[in-house]
C-alpha cells in the first residue's frame, strides 16, 4: 500500500521560515514525479513545486520561486519543501504526491493527507 505522510506545517510569521516534510512507503520516490500543492480555501488547488523523476529538474510556480526549494533525500524516501520568507498569501493546505508527470495535477496518482500552513501577518 502506498502512503504519503505530510508533516511540518504550523503557524509562522510573515518573513519566517518552515520545512515540510512528506515520507513516502510503498514505493520509491526516485522512481516517480514528486509534486507540492497547496489549496487556500475556496480555491482550487495549485501547483507549488514538483521535480521530475527523469532528469531530476524542477519546476516552481513563479509565486514561490527564489523563496521554496524543494528536495528529496532518497535514502530516507522523503520529500521536502523548504519554504522561506513567507508570506501570508502562502497561507493553505500543503499536498505532496507522487506520479508520472510533474506540473499538472491530473497526473499524480497518490496523494497524502495535506497539512495547514498558516502565515500571520
Amino acid at each position: 500500500e502506498v502512503q504519503l505522510a505530510e508533516s511540518g506545517g504550523g503557524t509562522v510569521q510573515a518573513g519566517g521560515s518552515q520545512r515540510l516534510s512528506c515520507a513516502a512507503s510503498g514505493l520509491l520516490v526516485d522512481a516517480y514525479a514528486i509534486g507540492w500543492f497547496r489549496q487556500a480555501p475556496g480555491k482550487e488547488r495549485k501547483t507549488v513545486s514538483c521535480v521530475y523523476s527523469t532528469d531530476g529538474s524542477t519546476y516552481y510556480a513563479e509565486s514561490v520561486k527564489g523563496r521554496f526549494t524543494i528536495s528529496s533525500v532518497n535514502a530516507k524516501n522523503t520529500v521536502y519543501l523548504q519554504m522561506n520568507s513567507l508570506k501570508p498569501e502562502d497561507t493553505a493546505i500543503y499536498y505532496c504526491a507522487v506520479g508520472s508527470g510533474c506540473i499538472d495535477p491530473d497526473e499524480y496518482e497518490y496523494w497524502g493527507q495535506g497539512t495547514q500552513v498558516t502565515v500571520s501577518s
